[in-house]
């Protein structure tokens, strides 16, 4: 598949998450995503504010749900998110129902392996209820935490191959990346690159970076998507 850009608008003011998002598409940037934190300071109206502004743009929810599946994900659907995401922590039938509602009202499922014991267990997991897309992901406490203790601060880069290796579906690696990691990550297998904090937000502050973001923005999407087709699965 080619590969896809996207920005996560890890923002806590729709206003700022509409410019973001409008400079980010002028960059060429594919997918656009309701963060976490947007999606905690807005809900479904920045969703909704979103699907407005950018009609034909595919958004990715970011709900981290972990139960209410159906729910969740009908309602984001129905406030114009073309994807939406379920934790491979929760109970597979939260998952299933996820999977579900987004067979039901036409959003693509993308499951997080975040906080699994086995990362690479965990993606095969998500795969196997359904899940269209798979985000391996690093957390944010995780690593700022151990990087507190002196200790190394993990990246998803450490496992991206044997995820890829494992599972028949586009992979997305997230936390932490630096610009070199994130345009590397086609050439690796995993088609889907994802930009947030640091390479575009505040980790901090949860606000845009500053700096000449666009230009970086263009840059970025410009090297990803020269890259060309990107073989998933075995």
């Amino acid at each position: 598949m080619k590969p896809i850009v996207q920005i996560s608008l890890d923002l806590t003011n729709i206003d700022e998450a509409l410019e973001t998002a409008a400079m980010a598409m002028r960059a060429g940037v594919d997918w656009l995503e309701a963060g976490t934190p947007l999606i905690l300071a807005e809900g479904l109206h920045g969703v909704r504010k979103l699907r407005e502004a950018f009609p034909g743009v595919p958004i990715v929810a970011d709900l981290k749900t972990m139960d209410g599946g159906y729910l969740e994900a009908e309602m984001m659907a129905k406030a114009g998110a073309t994807h939406v995401v379920v934790m491979a922590r929760a109970h597979e039938e939260t998952i299933k129902c996820v999977v579900q509602a987004g067979k039901d009202f036409g959003a693509e499922v993308m499951g997080d392996n975040l906080g699994c014991p086995d990362m690479v267990e965990g993606a095969k997991r998500l795969e196997d209820l359904g899940c269209g897309y798979v985000i391996h992901h690093i957390g944010y406490d995780e690593r700022r935490g151990i990087a507190a203790r002196g200790l190394r601060m993990p990246s998803p880069m450490d496992q991206l191959k044997e995820v890829v290796n494992a599972v028949n579906v586009p992979v997305q690696a997230v936390g932490g990346l630096s610009l070199e990691q994130a345009i590397q990550c086609p050439e690796l297998g995993a088609p889907l690159v994802v930009l947030g904090a640091p390479l575009t937000i505040d980790a901090d502050a949860f606000k845009t970076a500053d700096g000449n973001l666009e230009a970086s923005l263009r840059m970025i999407c410009e090297k990803v998507h020269s890259y060309g087709d990107v073989k998933v699965g075995q």
